[in-house]
């Protein structure tokens, strides 16, 4: 493995200085998305930094090849390496150069070789993830299984909205149109750098009020949350890979949409909707122009996240699935390391 070093990364200021071989790397690897970059990733570490962070780079002659940001956290399983953005983020993988053979190799022999650990979760893989192609650690038992439903929509080039569209559905989205006309004057605006903060707090304020309508407490309760996406979008905004939202009716604003997008795929990440215009579907309306967008940019797979919702099926989204691999060190190997 000539040229190839390895750095284990232990503190925030060491993670975020990080941040522009990370970029490189990550516009490099192919089954990256937005979750991935340090746009992402570094403000979730600060926000809630749940461990002891633990995070591999690989390099070969100085430039970043690999990267595997997770974190070791003690417990009643033992002490287990988890990835960096866990519960909030649908998709997980580490980076790997893809004209780097070696690198998954180096990124398992730095984890194996720099820390105590009973269990390494790879959690919220894709089928396109890097992770899932990594070689075993050695001295390790494996499990892989289906995790989470991530219902996808494909689109194909010169299609319109109402070409993807099912029958049924096409009808509730111009049904959905024409009421909103109806009740006056209709515009969607899409966030800018110096529009992102006033449009997430239409967001927050949005999704608050649809959980509350329901009895519940939604994601955006909490308020590290909150503080983790104003950290966030600002970055995302800046890289080009946000795709924020908001529909006005009238003089309200009756939707707000987080979504992000990078190269042929979108991810609507969160909506929010005033229940009071519930007639008009404003949720519905949002969504729909927002795969109109993806549409516009060339979007080939439009991902509707985690979660079997049936909403996301009427769109005509198909199931796919993530999986959780997992190495679990034999007890040998745990009193050795």
């Amino acid at each position: 493995m000539s040229g190839l070093s390895t750095e284990v990364v232990r503190d925030a200021e060491a993670l975020a200085a990080l941040a522009p071989a990370w970029w490189n790397l990550w516009r490099r690897a192919p089954t990256a998305t937005p979750f991935q970059s340090p746009a992402w990733l570094i403000p979730w570490w600060r926000r809630f930094a749940p461990g002891e962070l633990f995070t591999v780079a690989a390099y070969r002659s100085g430039r970043l090849v690999g990267l595997a940001p997770f974190y070791i956290e003690g417990g009643a399983q033992g002490r287990r390496i988890l990835p960096v953005g866990i519960s909030l983020s649908d998709y997980l993988d580490v980076l790997l150069d893809p004209d780097d053979a070696e690198a998954g190799q180096i990124l398992i022999e730095a984890v194996l070789g720099n820390a105590a650990w009973d269990a390494w979760c790879l959690e919220e893989l894709r089928p396109e993830a890097a992770a899932l192609r990594l070689p075993a650690p050695t001295g390790c038992d494996e499990t892989l299984v289906e995790q989470s439903a991530c219902p996808v929509l494909i689109l194909e080039g010169g299609q319109s909205l109402m070409d993807v569209l099912p029958k049924t559905k096409r009808r509730k989205v111009n049904m959905a149109r024409n009421r909103a006309v109806r009740r006056g004057a209709v515009a969607i605006e899409q966030a800018d750098a110096a529009t992102v903060g006033p449009i997430l707090d239409h967001l927050f304020r949005l999704h608050g009020s649809r959980w509350e309508s329901r009895g519940e407490a939604g994601v955006l309760a909490d308020g590290p949350v909150c503080a983790f996406q104003r950290d966030a979008a600002p970055a995302l905004q800046a890289e080009g890979l946000l795709r924020l939202y908001m529909l006005r009716i009238g003089e309200d604003v009756a939707a707000a949409y987080y979504g992000l997008a990078h190269k042929d795929q979108a991810f609507a990440y969160l909506t929010g909707f005033d229940p009071a215009f519930a007639f008009e579907s404003p949720g519905t309306i949002i969504l729909a122009h927002a795969i109109e967008q993806a549409l516009a940019e060339g979007v080939r797979t439009f991902h509707f996240l985690r979660g079997q919702e049936p909403y996301k099926y009427e769109w005509g989204a198909a199931e796919r699935w993530n999986s959780r691999r997992e190495f679990r060190r034999r007890k040998s190997h745990v009193a050795a390391a």
